[in-house]
């Protein structure tokens, strides 16, 4: 059966063909519909880990107990996966592994563009590259193969491109339940103290050495011949590129990008007049074919910073500027990202700017709280970091400036990684003010639940974590829960938190407007004779408000967008003429 599928949904289908039978993840951009598409199948199971790290674990005792394991996370998620990973590669598997790492050269979603191949070639694992949503497919069911035939976790590596792009592609037939091999005890195997360790990390270098002589014959690497003035090394996304822009060219096609086969490589090195590697981000091939002696081309001609395209191919290889040759324009109008109307965080930052405080902030919807007009964040460095920020601003310039810091973070990512920071906080005698802004969802990734929702990635009801109670139990003894719509109430808690010499939490908890809910009982309309134009509620940045610029000034005037407005009453607030009224009837 064919049928247009993202690189997402395929790689889901091909770990299911495989047979896989578990998958953990922590919803990310670019991975996340990964494990949500592979949830309905039937006769799996699927789960929304806390975080990276704990799916990782979850997806290594999933295949030390026998069964196929998909592990998927963006980028920088295997950063937070890497303690288990490293060592997981050392004992090796029981079952196929296979670590999706879903990079995002261009930063679409991100706050790097880290190149995870690294990752690969630091823990000596084999990296799988596809360049469409049929090798997505296909090359996840060749990676557990791989995996339990060499003993060790595979990366798949995709981009953003490859993730959300669609691309024909042609299922296979629904797996026949695979039975589990044996499990028995094996601790020199999956123990890893010092002793045993050290007897896996021979283990580990013969099976690269494996590895190696696999990388010069398997069908993840081939060579397209055809005009031989050039030839172009390349792997992913980049080769669709090529194929468009260089349809002619010849072609070493990389699937298997880690490790990288010496042998093929010289040998079409020597079949062309010029070598060119084309890959998004680090210089990994090219590199590699330099160690070889052989002369190449690469960041010479392309950049290491953000994502190609085929016209930026076309531009560095035959010097056309594909967009002027059609006399199409390249200035393309910006629309900077904003929160939807009726955000609850829009509230929040509109008032921490107001009372002038640094708040260390994180990764969320909530992180748009750093541009204009709100402009209410200084810094945001990973997830779960605001709480350890804030507690390191407070060290370094002392309690006089303790009331005028605040530490930002979202329920999701709260659960995620900022439990401990808050821990330390508790222990080290901070006095920081943390606000957890909780909107019952992961709301940046497309609302998956959490543990703190009482739902399962299949929508099951669980047990629900009480933040409330959490962090009391971590020793917090003053706690608030405010709405964050309600400004008044906001701000009185957040003096109230501030001049405390001891920790303190605000629980800021409003639904997503996303989410279903039911309609605003009151409408709200702008008072055109009373409206002076100040432009105060315009600065709340919500697309709910449009402003009537006019050169007349007393035209000058707010009205409400009905198309977008869901009547939060967050500009009623703000207005100081009380120009914006309740509909009456």
């Amino acid at each position: 059966m064919k049928r247009l599928m993202i690189g997402n949904a395929a790689i889901a289908r091909g770990a299911f063909e495989a047979g896989a039978t578990v998958a953990a993840a922590y919803p990310g951009t670019p991975s996340t519909e990964i494990v949500s598409n592979f949830a309905e199948f039937p006769g799996v199971y699927a789960e929304w880990a806390p975080n990276e790290k704990v799916a990782m674990e979850v997806g290594a005792g999933a295949s030390i107990g026998g069964a196929r394991t998909l592990v998927a996370m963006k980028h920088v998620g295997v950063n937070v996966a890497a303690d288990p990973l490293y060592t997981f590669s050392y004992t090796g598997v029981n079952g196929g592994l296979v670590l999706v790492s879903a990079d995002d050269p261009g930063m679409h979603s991100s706050q790097n563009e880290q190149d995870n191949r690294g990752y690969g070639i630091f823990a000596k694992m084999p990296v799988i590259e596809p360049s469409d949503s049929q090798e997505a497919l296909d090359f996840c069911k060749l990676a557990f193969d791989i995996s339990e035939a060499y003993d060790t976790p595979v990366m798949f590596r995709i981009t953003t491109r490859l993730a959300h792009s669609q691309t024909l592609v042609e299922t296979g037939e629904d797996p026949q339940p695979r039975e589990l091999p044996l499990y028995k005890k094996n601790a020199p195997k999956f123990v890893m103290l010092p002793g045993f360790a050290k007897t896996r990390h021979v283990e580990v270098e013969k099976n690269l050495l494996r590895l190696k002589e696999y990388a010069e014959e398997t069908p993840l690497n081939r060579i397209e011949w055809g005009d031989r003035e050039m030839g172009i090394i390349t792997s992913g996304i980049c080769y669709q590129y090529v194929k468009e822009v260089l349809p002619q060219v010849s072609i070493l096609k990389l699937g298997l990008v880690n490790p990288l086969p010496e042998q093929l490589i010289r040998s079409f090195a020597a079949g062309v007049k010029r070598l060119i590697v084309i890959e998004e981000l680090e210089p990994v091939i090219e590199t590699f074919v330099k160690t070889l002696g052989l002369a190449v081309e690469g960041k010479s001609l392309f950049s290491l910073i953000g994502e190609y395209s085929p016209e930026l191919i076309e531009e560095k290889l035959l010097g056309i500027e594909s967009a002027a040759q059609f006399g199409l324009s390249t200035q393309v109008p910006g629309r900077p990202p904003v929160m939807c109307a009726g955000c609850p965080h829009r509230g929040v930052f509109y008032t921490l700017k107001k009372m002038k405080l640094a708040v260390m902030g994180d990764i969320g919807c909530y992180t748009l709280g750093a541009i204009a007009p709100l402009e209410g964040m200084d810094s945001c460095v990973c997830m779960g970091a605001s709480i350890g920020t804030a507690l390191g601003m407070e060290k370094a310039r002392g309690l006089d400036f303790a009331d005028k810091v605040v530490a930002v973070i979202g329920d999701s990512t709260f659960v995620h990684s900022g439990i401990t920071a808050l821990v330390d906080v508790v222990y080290n005698q901070g006095t920081s003010t943390v606000l957890i802004l909780d909107n019952d969802t992961t709301a940046m990734t497309g609302h998956q639940d959490h543990p703190a929702t009482g739902l399962t990635i299949r929508q099951e009801p669980t047990a629900r974590l009480d933040l409330e109670a959490l962090v009391r139990a971590i020793g917090v003894k003053h706690v608030q829960v405010v709405d964050p719509l309600n400004l008044e109430q906001l701000q009185d808690a957040l003096q109230t938190e501030l001049q405390r010499r001891e920790p303190s939490v605000i629980i800021c908890k409003r639904p997503c407007v996303l989410i279903p809910h039911e309609p605003a009982s009151q409408k709200y309309y702008i008072d055109q004779d009373i409206c002076n134009g100040c432009s105060v509620c315009i600065r709340l940045g919500c697309t709910g408000l449009v402003y009537l610029d006019s050169p007349v000034k007393s035209e000058r005037k707010a009205v409400i967008n009905e198309n977008s407005c869901v009547n939060c009453g967050l500009c009623a607030q703000v207005c100081k003429f009380d120009a914006i009224k309740v509909v009456e009837g």
